[in-house]
């Protein structure tokens, strides 16, 4: 008796040759520029300025890093940039969740209205409120401090957005009626409900926020400098100065400040991929 013919449910999906051919390009394309970063802070700036230009490593790696670390104190950079980053991911996570849980779950007057207010503040171009926060942070005295750098950045339109479209369908509303028939508190509803049902959407929202935060350079080289409190970004602005500007000490410089998202990346990344997956399941 012939076996039938089993559905395509349950079955493992194999990728050909030219899907790995195509996986393989795209990888080696997105390499590409950290791989060039190495090899010039492994070069000299003469070798640099040569045709062809040097496609395999040199012995001046480690020389150029010890110099990109001291000329731009980048100890100090490094741990300004990790307190900036984590605090602006963290106060990012927790108000666009709590905002998005209100616009998305919660009843109150003009909530579309207030919504469409949060999004329209996507489309004004951070340029224009510079001079009245840079006047605002110079009034409160906070000028070369990272708090003018954390605070005006703790929350975002994008985040509330985000949050809230994945809570309308990841969070049931049947879910939160009934703990409130049960007697929860809102407090006790946004901490055992909210929070683990928006685990998922937290944590990619947090890696988005935190890579964002890391490589801002607009808003902290106005606010800061590189002999108070600089962050990596800033303090990469004061390598390679001279009549001819040393190349090879400035990417060593860009890859002392690129290893720390590389390394957050390998030791958190399938907890990412996994929020990531699951964010799509439950969608």
């Amino acid at each position: 008796m012939r076996a039938p013919k089993s559905s395509g449910a349950g079955r493992q999906l194999h990728g050909g040759r030219w899907t790995y051919a195509v996986l393989v390009v795209f990888t080696a394309v997105s390499l590409f520029p950290l791989l060039w970063t190495a090899i010039a802070a492994s070069r000299n700036n003469t070798r640099l300025a040569q045709t062809p230009p040097p496609f395999w490593f040199g012995g001046n790696l480690f020389r150029n890093l010890e110099i990109a670390w001291t000329d731009a104190n980048m100890g100090a950079a490094l741990l300004n940039t990790v307190v900036v980053a984590g605090s602006v991911s963290v106060g990012t996570v927790l108000f666009s969740t709590l905002a998005g849980f209100a616009f998305a779950k919660l009843r109150f007057r003009f909530k579309n209205l207030l919504m469409l207010l949060v999004v329209g503040t996507m489309m004004v171009p951070p340029q224009l409120g510079v001079v009245p926060l840079y006047m605002l942070i110079a009034e409160l005295q906070w000028t070369d401090r990272l708090q003018a750098v954390i605070l005006p950045t703790l929350v975002g339109a994008f985040g509330v957005f985000f949050m809230r479209q994945y809570l309308l369908q990841a969070l049931p509303t049947e879910l939160i009626e009934a703990a409130r028939v049960d007697g929860a508190s809102s407090l006790r509803v946004v901490w055992h409900i909210v929070f683990p049902a928006a685990r998922p959407a937290m944590a990619v929202l947090a890696m988005l926020t935190f890579v964002q935060a890391w490589n801002d350079f607009f808003w902290p080289i106005i606010a800061l400098t590189q002999n108070g409190s600089p962050t990596v970004q800033v303090a990469l602005t004061g390598l390679g100065r001279g009549y001819i500007p040393d190349q090879s000490v400035i990417m060593a410089g860009a890859l002392l400040g690129t290893l720390p998202l590389l390394l957050a990346f390998v030791v958190f990344g399938r907890q990412i991929v996994g929020g990531i997956m699951q964010g799509a399941v439950k969608g």
